[in-house]
């Protein structure tokens, strides 16, 4: 099988993994995604270097739901010269108490950190900050990746072992899926591809558990569909309370 049909099969196969066995922990924090809407509680996603793709794929998007907030950590998302810069903040205790204390995430509310080994030391900083103040934490990382090395933050803890809820990538430790003759390491990473099926699957939940209570919730629309951009100024001027990225 060539590289292309292996990669592709290899997504296909996750993907349907996370359909089966990562289905009941969706639910869950679907349902804690739906509780804290409908209390008007708000939810932020956050990453480091690569990581912080899911928080930007996350918000502010066509079929998105708009109740989605960023926090994106200085020096750790992509656009950063050098990006080598990303891997060494992300392992620098300190720096995550300091943003989340400028930002407006508060008691009650949910944190979604997303670290794929979940070792370095800001994402479980994160965590640890957050439980400590009454704001749930949601994890998305990979758990046979995590639990093939060890903790880089004092604590010795790792993410998975911090949160309240785990989200698992189903991703292999390395991320990398593909071997090929004549390359000594595996390539082809998978976690941006399964993290963002899971992430849309529950929010797809969140919104049906919604609809279910009676309450019709924010999605944008497209901002190049005829009065698109009309249909969702409304809907952020409606929920402003809640979102925190305007």
């Amino acid at each position: 099988m060539d590289p292309i049909s292996q990669y592709c099969q290899s997504v296909i196969d996750t993907v349907r993994r996370i359909q089966s066995e990562q289905h009941e922990a969706m639910t869950s924090v679907a349902r804690l995604l739906a509780d804290k809407t409908e209390s008007g509680r708000s939810i932020f996603i956050t990453g480091c270097s690569h990581s912080s793709i899911f928080a930007q794929e996350a918000y502010y998007r066509a079929g998105g739901f708009l109740l989605m907030n960023p926090i994106f950590l200085p020096g750790m998302t992509l656009e950063v010269r050098p990006v080598t810069q990303t891997s060494r903040y992300e392992r620098i205790p300190g720096i995550a108490e300091a943003v989340l204390s400028d930002s407006p995430i508060r008691e009650g509310d949910v944190l979604i950190i997303a670290s794929v080994s979940g070792r370095n030391a800001v994402p479980i900083e994160m965590a640890l900050w957050a439980k400590e103040r009454g704001i749930s934490v949601v994890a998305l990382t990979s758990l046979t990746y995590s639990q093939a090395v060890t903790s880089r933050h004092p604590s010795g803890l790792r993410l998975f072992e911090v949160a309240d809820f785990n989200l698992d990538l189903l991703c292999p430790d390395g991320d990398a899926v593909l071997e090929m003759e004549g390359l000594p390491v595996k390539t082809a990473a998978i976690s941006t591809v399964t993290g963002i099926t899971i992430l849309h699957g529950v929010v797809s939940e969140t919104l049906r558990l919604l609809i279910e209570r009676g309450v019709t919730p924010p999605v944008f629309v497209s901002g190049n569909l005829d009065n698109g951009d009309a249909y969702n100024q409304a809907l952020l001027e409606q929920y402003r309370s809640q979102i925190h990225y305007m």
